[in-house]
């Protein structure tokens, strides 16, 4: 078993050698020289961070050199987008981001990047439906009698996200456009602290994507998930209906974690991340690592990712002006 994932590593070493080699000079200066850093947009203790902190050992196996995580949080991840945005394109500082990066640049009056401009799509590294979640104690065992409950109480029900923009908070929105009732937003630094917030009752609801801490309440029936907002039902969430099921149309969104890197980095660089991004979300090992932290591997590879750049920046900014939000 051992040396068959040593072969396998070694033949995906090899293939991404031969991306490098067919990226042009630049990219044959030695790359890498050195440990690289991939910045993470949100705390420890949500997808954004599993994601990187999944595939980041298999990167380092096939590049030859460490890879260290760095988490900076702040600004509905736009501390750590800006940061890359402005580093130095050599592929040392990378981007690990959730789908903040396609939301924010409608979002904020002066964001500090442009999502076109200013990046490298690498590839897709995972994706997972929002879940819209309680408290096991509640006493609510189902999204009727929780949009029941917030129309009988407007001003009662407040929800937890990961932060302004995320795409758990614009599901939120979606869904009080949707149905009518009222949720009071509150946003946090990340899914881990959100999770915190309603395990301690500071809210009542949580929306947030499936996996890292999430994931850990549900299963250890800390928390309840009422609903999905993914297209269909994915592993382990089986027993949790969708909102398309529960009759609520056009209300279909997941959040995606994706790595960047700044725009100018070497296309033959940027080519080796790729198919080194590919090779380490095909190894059985690390989707199944993935499905356990109730997220699903997505390699989708550069052009997978800026397909879907393209698709969702219009998307959310409709959705966003829909329901008027707007951050200074």
């Amino acid at each position: 078993m051992v040396a068959g994932l040593h072969q396998a590593g070694r033949r995906g070493a090899l293939a991404v050698a031969a991306a490098l080699a067919a990226g042009g000079a630049s990219a044959q200066a030695a790359w890498p020289e050195r440990p690289i850093t991939i910045i993470v947009c949100f705390p420890p203790g949500g997808s954004t961070d599993f994601s990187a902190r999944m595939v980041a050992p298999g990167l380092a196996e096939i590049l030859g050199k460490p890879v260290v995580i760095e988490n900076r949080a702040g600004a509905g991840g736009n501390i750590a987008i800006g940061v890359v945005a402005r580093a130095p394109p050599d592929g040392y500082t990378l981007l690990v981001a959730s789908s903040v990066f396609v939301v924010n640049a409608s979002l904020y009056r002066n964001p500090p990047y442009d999502p076109f401009r200013d990046f490298a799509p690498v590839g897709t590294l995972g994706a997972s439906p929002n879940l819209i979640c309680v408290r096991a104690d509640s006493g609510m065992a189902s999204l009727a009698e929780l949009i029941a409950a917030a129309k009988a109480r407007p001003d009662h029900f407040n929800y937890a996200s990961p932060g302004i923009g995320t795409t758990p908070h614009l599901a939120g929105e979606v869904l009080k456009l949707r149905t009518g009732a009222h949720f009071t937003h509150v946003p946090f630094l990340g899914a881990g602290p959100a999770v915190q917030a309603i395990l301690a009752g500071t809210t009542e609801i949580l929306i947030a994507s499936q996996g890292g801490q999430v994931e850990v309440a549900v299963r250890n029936g800390q928390i309840k998930a009422l609903a999905q907002t993914g297209a269909e039902r994915v592993p382990g969430l089986l027993d949790v209906p969708t909102l398309t099921e529960l009759g609520i149309a056009d209300a279909v969104s997941e959040t995606f974690n994706a790595l960047f890197a700044p725009a100018a980095t070497p296309p033959g660089v940027v080519q080796l991340l790729s198919e080194a991004v590919l090779t380490v979300l095909r190894r059985p090992e690390v989707r199944q690592r993935y499905q356990a932290g109730g997220l699903i591997a997505r390699p989708e590879g550069a052009d997978g990712l800026k397909a879907r750049v393209a698709r969702e920046v219009p998307l959310w900014r409709e959705v966003i002006r829909q329901a008027r939000i707007a951050v200074e």
